[in-house]
């Protein structure tokens, strides 16, 4: 007796295989058979996929979920665009390890917002999510600025020698708790003042866990070449693999020329033996809190020293001067998404140059205005990168698709990029259905067989046998990323049916309210 069966569909596995007409039959939440022919009868429930196409659950390798899923467990934003399995912790900042220093974990409070940080290690923070119920299953890397601060604060200096070792104590303490990788943000305070010999050195603690390093590299603009560069000596010297986060070029003057030789250079390190893959949000804007316009010198020491040096008359001109002279021209692609203040909600879908122009002041006044207003509670929306670097980058083989979004329900505040909301959706109705960039099980395996390869998840990412029952069933000809930038928290078009574990979580756009999802721990089980 199967719990459901799911019949008359077009199956593609997450291999890149070709789809085949044919059943999936569900006990316990785990896939205990596929076929092609008949259906069996022997079911609690029997569901007609009427031709359309059933996959596994999507899998997001690169999320900021471990920020807002403790507040919203049912994460519409997720299950809505048929996510069922993400990864959080990206970007150098995860929700844990936190220090038991009381100043270090209000700098850590002060920097990221909406968390209190009542745990201190990763395993105390999954226990909480597996207490809370979570929708879509979750793991989480672990951040290499998270325990930098957590180890020397926000300091802009090599660890010494007992600093460096109790990072890779809190690294390998992380790991053993099920943390599935090591992620940096090179271009974020605190990360951004570690060397590539810091780095090197933590990553070689990954690789007895088999566990990979995920960057989000020095540069993504006029220097993203060298930011390869070093991310590729890092992964050569240290022997850990190489995740390159949301890879993009972020500068016109180098558009359609840089990304050729960053992806020569990924190409020529696989052939040496190298173990480097790549995750890309389709989008030509990228998302982050306003602060990052600001010199990284200016950070250092945490948020309060950066509000202090940008109300201190005598730092002010330099600051404005340094942020004008690197973003000559880029001041009108910058737009606000979301501010914490009532008093500057007018600010939301402006940008710095339209808010520049109403207050009458110069732009990087009126940027670093609302950041000391909001005191650092501002984001940014920027559009920053070209279609056809898109495209090249998506096109590579061993390029997997990560949102980089959060979990969020529908009536989130603010106007949160649309990726939080669309990106699977967006990859499959633009890129494979209309621009014909790939067939649809190229598109499919680069958002479930690849990152669960890349992940190690023995039982997710495939339709077969034994795998847990995380299916998505969806209208190839009306699948449409219905979430803009002007309307961003609305569902996916054309997404049927979402399961998760064997539980449907989402039916025609609608979150069914089921918390079925699993808490996963590399080495456990993942």
């Amino acid at each position: 007796m199967y719990d459901l069966v799911i019949q008359n569909v077009r199956v593609i596995d997450g291999s890149s295989a070709p789809w085949f007409r044919g059943w999936v039959g569900v006990r316990d939440g785990v896939i205990a058979a596929v076929g092609t022919g008949r259906p069996p009868q022997d079911t609690r429930e029997t569901v007609d996929g009427e031709d359309r196409y059933l996959t596994p659950g999507f899998i997001d390798i690169h999320s900021h979920s471990d920020v807002s899923l403790p507040a919203c467990p049912t994460a519409e934003s997720r299950i809505l665009q048929g996510i069922t399995t993400e990864i959080g912790g990206d970007c150098g900042i995860s929700a844990a390890p936190v220090s038991r220093d009381p100043a270090r974990k209000q700098q850590l409070r002060d920097y990221v917002g909406g968390l209190e940080y009542n745990w201190e290690g990763v395993g105390d923070y999954l226990d909480l999510l597996e207490a809370k119920r979570t929708s879509a299953n979750f793991g989480t890397a672990v951040g290499h600025g998270t325990i930098r601060v957590a180890a020397m604060g926000f300091d802009a200096r090599e660890p010494d020698p007992a600093e460096m070792e109790a990072m890779k104590a809190m690294l390998r303490q992380s790991l053993e708790e099920g943390a599935f990788c090591l992620s940096s943000g090179l271009i974020y305070p605190p990360g951004c003042y570690a060397g590539t010999d810091e780095l090197v050195e933590l990553c070689r603690e990954l690789v007895p866990y088999g566990a990979f390093y995920e960057t989000h590299m020095r540069d993504e603009g006029e220097h993203v070449v060298e930011a390869v560069r070093e991310a590729l000596e890092i992964c050569e010297r240290s022997g850990a693999p190489l995740q390159i986060a949301h890879h993009k070029v972020t500068r016109k003057s180098v558009w359609q020329v840089h990304c050729k030789t960053t992806i020569a250079l990924i190409d020529q390190a696989r052939r040496r033996g190298l173990d480097v893959k790549l995750d890309q949000y389709p989008y030509s804007a990228s998302a982050t809190s306003l602060d990052s316009n600001a010199p990284l010198w200016a950070f250092e020491g945490g948020v309060e020293r950066l509000l202090a040096r940008l109300q201190d008359p005598e730092l002010r001109p330099r600051i404005n001067a340094e942020a004008n002279a690197s973003h000559a021209g880029r001041w009108g692609d910058i737009y606000i998404p979301y501010v914490s203040t009532e008093k500057n909600q007018w600010t939301v879908g402006k940008s710095i140059l339209e808010i520049a122009g109403i207050r009458g002041v110069d732009p990087a006044d009126a940027c670093f205005d609302l950041i000391v207003e909001e005191r650092c509670r501002v984001g940014e929306v920027n559009y920053g990168m070209c279609e056809e670097d898109i495209a090249y980058i998506m096109s590579q083989p061993y390029t997997m698709i990560g949102s980089d979004g959060e979990a969020a329900s529908l009536d989130h505040g603010g106007q949160p990029h649309p990726r939080w909301y669309g990106t699977f959706p967006r990859v499959i109705a633009r890129y494979c259905r209309e621009r014909k960039l790939f067939p649809l099980e190229t598109a499919i395996f680069k958002m479930t067989g690849l990152p669960a390869c890349r992940l190690g998840l023995q039982n997710r990412g495939l339709i077969r046998k034994g795998m847990q029952a995380d299916l998505v069933l969806f209208d190839f000809d009306e699948i449409e990323d219905t979430p803009t930038y002007e309307n961003p928290k609305q569902p996916c078009r054309g997404i049927r049916r979402v399961y998760v574990n064997g539980a449907l979580t989402a039916l025609d756009g609608v979150h069914t309210g089921a918390r079925n999802g699993h808490i996963l721990r590399k080495g456990r089980n993942a």
